[in-house]
């Protein structure tokens, strides 16, 4: 394949990953609304979309970089999104007594540092656990 084609080819899919990324995350966290609180100036949810939109970018890059072919990429692609959806639904489990989700909408932003944090430790560990 071409360079530039090819070079077109894993950004496109790279970038089509994150988008359906994103989309699986709002359908699976359905309470948490970020785009709503984000434009009533919501700094919590902006940080945890944020960490969501890096830790997946993480991951996607790793699946880029570590490939060995689009295909390739596409499969660790979208095991690294469902890992970091996951792991997310599993920090609103594992803090019962504790409702993230209140506390984004509240704009507890001591929270939105932790969900940024987590996002980008976690896609990082995806992204280094991907390589062959």
């Amino acid at each position: 394949m071409n360079l530039y084609a090819n070079f077109a080819a894993y950004l496109g899919v790279g970038l089509l990953l994150l988008i359906i990324g994103l989309i699986l995350f709002m359908v699976s966290t359905p309470k948490i609304k970020e785009f709503g609180l984000i434009a009533e100036k919501n700094v919590t949810a902006a940080l945890t979309l944020g960490g969501k939109v890096v830790g997946l970018a993480l991951v996607l890059g790793a699946s880029a970089e570590y490939s060995v072919s689009l295909f390739d990429m596409v499969i660790w692609g979208i095991i690294g999104i469902i890992s970091q959806i996951i792991v997310f639904i599993l920090a609103e489990v594992l803090t019962i007594r504790f409702s993230i989700q209140k506390a984004i909408v509240d704009d507890n932003r001591a929270v939105g540092i932790i969900l940024f944090s987590l996002s980008l430790s976690i896609g990082w560990i995806v992204a280094k656990c991907l390589s062959y």
